[in-house]
């Protein structure tokens, strides 16, 4: 990049390269909702019900084995590492509900990091990913590799394969990625735009909403798990797994209407969310 003689680089040429990469991050973004089947943001109070559109049987998220090489090609050997950027103020919840879920079908060698913009975390943080693993365990022992890292980032940032995949950003769309290698994206194009439809109304307006927004999706979680133990129906899924984290991050959990408070006891009850509840306190 050509410098000025007293070793300054030309502003104009800083905001031409700050340009491209917002540019780069808007394409991906783009990318990842097209991905999305169908993605949409809808509001909670809408009058259709969807959940009695779908005809396929629910078939739970946990049933059966996953094959990675059959999720994403065969690699030779190779450790399929996963790497995600967080800012420790507002901790990924649901991706550590994922990461135990993964640990239960594959052998993965998680690590936690501080990174220098971050002066320091809670040790709950620290130890959000269970126990370290020590110097004698082997790469090639394991078939993923989990690495979080506690950075000052604005929105969170995975890389996959670091070499040939772009970053995918924000909490929503690499939970949807780390869901689809437990092999339980679902199928039936009603049922997965369902899902997209609650992720993306948790994210943005359960998390990221003002109050009118969240007594909304409240009113909209009341009315769905009034007719259904879980929000697909009879098994849990990814919408469960990102609602209950949202509602957890934003505090709402202790006012939740009484069918909400059922269904987050159901969910503790399975002890996936274990590792949620110390970095609530």
């Amino acid at each position: 990049m050509p410098m000025y003689q007293n070793g300054e680089v030309d502003p104009a040429l800083k905001a031409l390269e700050a340009r491209q990469d917002e540019i780069m991050r808007k394409l991906y973004e783009l990318k990842a909702a097209v991905d999305g089947l169908a993605k949409t943001v809808t509001t909670p109070d809408a009058d259709l019900d969807a959940t009695t559109l779908s005809q396929s049987p629910a078939v739970s998220a946990f049933m059966g084995t996953a094959d990675l090489d059959a999720l994403l090609g065969k690699d030779l050997g190779a450790l399929r590492d996963i790497v995600i950027n967080a800012n420790p103020a507002t901790p990924p919840l649901s991706l550590l509900v994922l990461h135990g879920l993964l640990c239960q079908r594959y052998r993965v060698l998680s690590n936690v990091h501080v990174h220098s913009s971050v002066s320091s975390v809670s040790p709950q943080l620290l130890s959000c990913l269970g126990p370290q693993r020590t110097d004698s365990y082997t790469r090639h022992r394991f078939q993923l590799g989990f690495t979080l890292i506690w950075k000052d980032v604005p929105k969170l940032q995975m890389k996959f394969s670091t070499q040939s995949m772009c970053p995918i950003e924000g909490e929503a769309n690499v939970a949807r990625f780390l869901f689809r290698l437990l092999g339980a994206e679902p199928q039936d194009p009603i049922t997965a735009t369902q899902v997209d439809s609650w992720v993306d109304t948790a994210v943005f307006q359960l998390a990221e909403g003002g109050a009118k927004e969240r007594a909304a999706v409240l009113r909209s979680l009341n009315s769905t798990l009034g007719r259904t133990p879980w929000l697909l129906g009879q098994e849990l899924s990814l919408a469960d797994i990102v609602c209950v984290c949202c509602l957890l991050r934003a505090g709402q959990a202790s006012s939740a209407p009484t069918n909400v408070q059922r269904w987050l006891q159901s969910c503790r009850n399975l002890g996936h969310f274990d590792c949620v509840y110390p970095l609530l306190q």
